[in-house]
């Protein structure tokens, strides 16, 4: 007698847990300074240091697909975590606004190597029957670093002072490169029709378009807490800015998974308007910034809407392009995130001037709202 058995393809692959390695380090550099750079460049240049971080971010990931289809995944990788974590070791060496958006510019071409290049290999990497569990884990994996890498890097700065954050962020990118060897190396001319499904085609479709524009207005409310909040609470309440830092990103992890599993059960679309309507309120609690109860009440329910609307919108955009579109959704998504940063950051800090940090967030909760259409139409 025979017995048959169904097994599912193993998910903890030594290929997948060798991404994790340089998902972390990419994640860690990030993050430990996304919120100390602002501080170190002082109230005058904080909206420029993350917008020049975030924009050169959005221009690498634009011209990461001919970059892997030329050089292969592991080389655009590796120079992506040593571009990301060099200048980092450097950045102190000058108060100057010019040598910081410089620094920014390099760290952000580094950074959208590693997210757009990593996470196509990522898609690859999953067994297909097992895809949407594994983008979930590879998003807590990606989101573990931001945790504790935002407050850690403002506790250190107190603690130790900003040479001390820079070069531990600047390491723990260079030292994931020792990883890159023992990543698959595939080459997108290897998938016959890869180039079909380049930029253009992924804007031209609505399915595709659409929850791209919306996740990037959530982002856009990301680059303004991360970039303002520090500045925006009074000298009173500074200790809660740690606080919140943590907040926020360990909601956005928790609500990615949650959704992730939410929408293998029923569907990802379900859930991308109340993800931009959950941001809109956050952001519109954190505008009273002299009350703690309620930024830390604010950041954790902008923190829920980000991260389903991460998982939703990312999954929408994968079920909806064929496999050889993979680089396109991953420039796609990783541009809306990064873009939707810096126009948040820019945009908010221009305002605030002439508004004060109340208003403006107030004012942004509103603008998130003009994403409604297409948030509605995506389901």
């Amino acid at each position: 007698m025979t017995t048959t058995t169904s097994t599912r393809p193993a998910l903890l692959t030594r290929p997948l847990l060798l991404r994790f390695v340089s998902t972390v380090g990419a994640s860690a550099s990030f993050f430990l300074l996304l919120s100390v750079v602002p501080l170190y460049a002082g109230a005058t240049g904080a909206g420029l240091a993350t917008s020049a971080l975030m924009f050169a971010t959005v221009a690498g990931e634009l011209i990461t697909t001919p970059l892997v289809t030329r050089f292969g995944y592991r080389t655009v990788l590796g120079a992506g975590l040593i571009l990301l974590g060099a200048p980092a070791l450097v950045l102190t060496m000058s108060t100057n606004l010019a040598w910081i958006a410089a620094v920014c510019v390099v760290r952000g071409f580094g950074f959208a190597f590693t997210v757009v290049a990593g996470g196509a290999l990522t898609a690859l990497i999953l067994p297909t029957e097992r895809r949407g569990e594994g983008l979930a884990l590879a998003g807590v994996v990606s989101g573990v670093p931001s945790i504790f890498g935002l407050p850690l890097g403002v506790w250190l700065v107190s603690h130790g002072g900003y040479s001390t954050v820079t070069i531990i962020g600047g390491l723990v990118s260079l030292v994931a490169v020792v990883s890159i060897p023992g990543l698959p190396n595939r080459h997108a001319e290897e998938h016959s029709d890869e180039r079909q499904a380049g930029l253009a085609s992924g804007l031209r479709n609505p399915g595709v378009r659409r929850p791209a524009i919306v996740f990037a207005s959530t982002a856009l409310g990301t680059g303004i807490v991360v970039t303002f909040l520090p500045l925006a609470v009074p000298a009173s309440l500074t200790g809660l800015v740690a606080v919140a830092l943590f907040v926020q990103p360990a909601t956005t992890t928790i609500a990615r998974w949650a959704a992730g599993r939410y929408g293998d059960r029923h569907h990802p679309a379900h859930l991308v308007l109340p993800s931009l309507l959950t941001c809109a309120a956050g952001l519109a609690c954190i505008a009273l910034t002299g009350n703690a109860v309620a930024i830390l009440i604010g950041v954790a329910v902008f923190g829920i809407g980000f991260g389903c609307a991460q998982t939703a919108t990312l999954a929408l955009m994968y079920a909806r392009m064929p496999r050889s579109g993979y680089g396109t959704v991953s420039a796609l998504w990783n541009a809306g995130y990064d873009g939707g940063m810096g126009v948040g950051a820019l945009g908010f800090g221009v305002v605030a001037v002439h508004t004060g940090y109340p208003i403006a967030f107030l004012g942004s909760a509103v603008l998130l709202l003009a994403a409604i259409l297409p948030a509605i139409r995506s389901r």
